[in-house]
């Protein structure tokens, strides 16, 4: 069965993740995994101190850098441990989820990702890196995740609210129809109101993008409300989300030619360092 992966590391939004990852294990009634990574950036590069010394010196300087070498690495590794438990004591005490597993693995976060893609059904991240405190920008890595992980990236702010209702951001687009397939049948939102919103002109062709929208969802059980909302498209759909009062926003990731790749992750960046809710990507 696919699990739910959470990524734990030290960060402010490491309660969120599991928090969040947490609700969706309960909503998809799937595994869930906490995953901490050791990168190799976490080491300290090694400085060339060898240099114009003694053989016998250098010979005891390499020894002694080498056991503080492995004395790191047994920190990093105890801390990792230490992390998980914590993360394991949160899921336990505060949802009903029971199926918890604990992974720690070694190398970079986003090579451990692709290896555990087969049996991932949804990551789960927070917006906020360790490396990067809270703040306007997302991650250092966060981006590289999302061009190169083609799986649904639950993104979480440092505060998790369960949300009551969902919106898409729609464009009418073959990717975007297909969110609205899988947001019509996921359990993650089932019995969820959702709000399917278009920024462009009122147009017919739009109209009726949204009405086929509707139709789907609604067939999956939901209560549908479209919008079109002019100006540009960040502050138009946070306006939107904020007027509604809506938990969660669910969108496409970057696109693949160099033109749409700037245009739509430029979007797409803009969106995650303005969120104040969760985000759903969908690639």
């Amino acid at each position: 069965m696919s699990n739910v992966i959470a990524c734990i590391d030290g960060s402010s939004a490491m309660s969120a993740v599991v928090e969040s990852a947490a609700w969706a294990s309960a909503q998809l009634t799937a595994p869930l995994t906490l995953l901490h990574v050791i990168e190799e950036g976490h080491a300290a590069a090694r400085q060339d101190m060898t240099g114009h010394i003694g053989l016998g010196s250098r010979e005891r300087l390499l020894e002694e850098l080498a056991e503080l070498d492995a004395q790191k690495g047994k920190l990093l590794l105890e801390h990792g441990h230490q992390l998980l438990d914590e993360a394991k004591r949160q899921v336990l005490a505060n949802s009903k989820v029971t199926d918890v597993a604990m992974r720690q693995r070694h190398g970079a976060l986003v090579e451990s990702l692709l290896a555990l893609a087969a049996e991932t059904r949804l990551l789960v991240m927070g917006v906020h890196g360790e490396d990067h405190g809270a703040g306007s920008h997302i991650g250092s890595q966060l981006e590289t995740v999302l061009r190169r992980v083609h799986k649904p990236i639950l993104l979480t702010p440092d505060k998790f609210t369960a949300p009551n209702s969902v919106m898409l951001a729609y464009d009418g687009s073959a990717s975007t129809k297909k969110a609205i397939e899988l947001l019509a049948k996921s359990p993650l939102f089932a019995g969820m109101p959702v709000h399917v919103v278009m920024v462009g002109a009122d147009s017919d062709s739009n109209n009726a993008a949204l009405d086929w929208a509707r139709e789907a969802l609604q067939q999956g059980g939901h209560q549908v409300e479209t919008a079109i909302v002019a100006g540009d498209v960040e502050p138009a759909l946070h306006q939107y989300q904020d007027q509604h009062q809506i938990g969660m926003m669910v969108m496409g990731a970057y696109g693949h030619s160099k033109i749409r790749q700037f245009l739509v992750g430029s979007t797409t960046t803009a969106m995650i360092e303005a969120s104040k809710t969760p985000l759903l990507i969908l690639r």
